[in-house]
């Protein structure tokens, strides 16, 4: 008899297999969550507005290769692997946020072409970009405890994650 714990390898389930398990051990305890974790979106139903809400990252080195993919075409990918998991769920896309992990080997005109690509794609279907985390957050930036409406920006291994959120 051998105390070795078994290790099942993430491939041997495979991308579906592993979503199935997680969502297994997920019970949505709000009325408003309709549909939690799968494939492509959830769906919320918060005050009576049913929205789907997805999100997706991309890797460098396992989605795309920098050596081969220009930064904006790699933006404009962010958006649309995201628009299409809200069309597969019969939505239309609306709002998208972004978060991404950047490292200091770019610079910012680098990840402003990043970001051409993510404009662009948005402009072509019509969805606001509403927000999106910076990489490297000044450190005297302050995170108030209640969200506030600023008018004005002020100055002061690669990874994104776009999240989409859209009303039915």
């Amino acid at each position: 008899m051998s105390d070795t714990p078994t290790r099942t390898e993430l491939s041997a389930l495979g991308e579906f297999g592993l979503i199935d398990r997680l969502a297994s051990a997920v019970e949505l305890v709000n009325p408003s969550s309709l549909q939690g974790i799968g494939d492509d979106a959830a769906v919320i139903d918060p005050q009576g507005l049913m929205q789907v809400v997805t999100t997706d990252m991309l890797v460098e080195g396992v989605h795309f290769d920098l050596g081969y993919v220009p930064l904006k075409h790699l933006g404009y990918k962010a958006m649309i692997v995201n628009f299409s998991d809200v069309y597969a769920m019969n939505a239309v896309p609306k709002q998208v946020t972004v978060a991404i992990a950047i490292s200091n080997r770019f610079s910012l005109e680098a990840v402003d072409e990043l970001y051409a690509g993510m404009l662009t794609a948005c402009q072509a279907y019509g969805v606001d970009l509403v927000a999106a985390t910076p990489p490297l957050p000044p450190a005297d930036w302050c995170y108030p405890s209640r969200p506030s409406v600023r008018r004005k920006r002020r100055t002061s291994s690669t990874a994104m994650a776009p999240r989409s959120t859209t009303f039915w």
